[in-house]
């Protein structure tokens, strides 16, 4: 496992995902480039602490393991299976989920640039201890579905 990153307040974790995330080149261990938006660090790393699904604190657990964001999709081995949809109750190609480390999950989703090239969005990353099995147990995400999804 990365070690945990170590800062001492909020601000700290946000300045250092807007310098090593938005600011920054990362590309997946396929070579398709990530891009990270601001607004990604409330969802990232806040929780709903009345599991509500409103999320109203600020997770230093979810922080500390900012780095390991760029450490999984870089990872050659890390697993990668396809992402659900909620509302329309399916999988979908163009969106993964990487696991690399224990339970600690990053996804991604993906569209294409005008000349074909795929791109991927961060979309959040969490410990998903209480949903890790279904994950694993979801279709496979590969590059080549993903292309044929996105049509290119």
């Amino acid at each position: 496992m990365p070690p945990f990153l170590n800062l001492p307040d909020e601000a700290a974790y946000r300045a250092h995902y807007e310098a090593t995330y938005v600011r920054s080149r990362i590309t997946t261990h396929h070579g398709i480039p990530v891009y990270f938006q601001k607004d990604k660090f409330d969802h990232a790393f806040y929780e709903a602490t009345n599991r509500d699904g409103v999320k109203n604190q600020f997770s230093m657990p979810r922080a500390q393991r900012m780095n390991w964001i760029a450490t999984t999709l870089n990872a050659p081995a890390a697993d990668w299976y396809q992402g659900w949809i909620k509302p329309r109750k399916q999988y979908d190609p163009s969106r993964s989920v990487a696991v690399a480390f224990g339970d600690f999950v990053v996804v991604l989703r993906f569209s294409a640039k005008h000349n074909g090239d795929l791109k991927a969005n961060f979309v959040t990353c969490y410990d998903a201890d209480n949903s890790i099995g279904k994950i694993r147990q979801s279709p496979a995400w590969t590059l080549q579905d993903c292309r044929n999804a996105l049509g290119v």
